[in-house]
């Protein structure tokens, strides 16, 4: 419990300075993949900002953790969802859950995620469809069964979590994953301009590098590029927590990952696609 406890001075500071907001918040807020890196974050400041929270993850004995802990430090009210999003129905498994516990979602995290790295050929292809399962198919079912809700309410907010390599061209050695990002991204933006006339948001957040648990998971500790631009989850979670509550439709933290993301549709693809081989070849001179 004590590393999911540990989080800084400024985080505290944002709790008794938070413009003001200490009365108790009524919204309920669903995401996935709470337990580790940006999403445990991003859980922890809505726990602190008095929002209600319902945790969906596979990893029963953390979310326990996480409740009990939160409860204590924050009074928290949290609800747990024990779900593999890896599986065909559960998103549907998810929200029939809510709604036989009488609860609502107000705001969508979809955070849950990972990678993998490898020639697309000596890869496994269970765990790129079960990727494609979790980034994108887990994702859209999601965000289609709580946004009708949402339009017929009139409000809610939608958070959707891509990455900086959404904006690039194509990924050689992480061919899957660029491209579940770069869906993710576009469908985000689309769905943004869909649903504001109907009263709700949906934001996009697009990291670069970043020191979480995923990476490891992806084999991305050796990249250059990761150990030269790299931020903390608890960086990102502040600076997408505040846009996201600002409004902000696409939320790239960190000044590099925005050039970064800008400067690609200036180049040749096949340069682009050449450059990003290169960086990734960099993780193992092996492949």
């Amino acid at each position: 419990m004590q590393s999911i406890a540990n989080h800084s001075t400024f985080a505290w500071l944002d709790f008794i300075f938070r413009d003001g907001n200490s009365v108790i918040n009524k919204e309920k807020v669903l995401i996935t993949g709470p337990t580790s890196g940006i999403g445990l974050e991003l859980a922890r400041l809505f726990a602190m900002n008095n929002y209600e929270l319902i945790l969906v993850g596979r990893n029963r004995q953390k979310l326990i953790e996480l409740q009990r802990l939160w409860k204590y430090e924050f009074n928290s009210t949290i609800h747990m969802i024990e779900e593999d999003l890896a599986l065909p129905d559960a998103a549907k498994k998810i929200i029939q859950t809510v709604s036989e516990r009488g609860l609502s979602i107000d705001i969508l995290v979809n955070n849950a995620g990972f990678g993998a790295y490898g020639p697309f050929t000596q890869t496994s292809l269970t765990k790129e469809l079960e990727m494609i399962q979790v980034n994108v198919i887990a994702l859209t079912s999601l965000t289609k069964l709580v946004s009708c809700e949402m339009v017929k309410q009139g409000n809610g907010k939608i958070l959707n979590l891509s990455s900086v390599a959404g904006f690039q061209p194509g990924g050689p050695l992480m061919a899957v994953y660029y491209a579940t990002k770069a869906y993710v991204l576009s469908f985000s933006e689309a769905l943004a301009n869909e649903l504001e006339e109907a009263g709700v948001q949906v934001s996009v957040l697009c990291p670069g590098p970043t020191a979480t648990r995923f990476e490891k998971r992806a084999n991305l500790e050796q990249s250059k590029l990761f150990q030269r631009n790299i931020m903390t989850a608890e960086e990102v979670a502040r600076i997408a927590f505040r846009e996201f509550m600002r409004g902000k439709r696409l939320i790239v933290p960190g000044t590099t990952n925005r050039i970064l993301a800008r400067s690609v549709r200036f180049l040749p693809r096949k340069v682009v696609t050449g450059m990003v081989r290169r960086i990734q070849e960099e993780r193992n001179p092996d492949q």
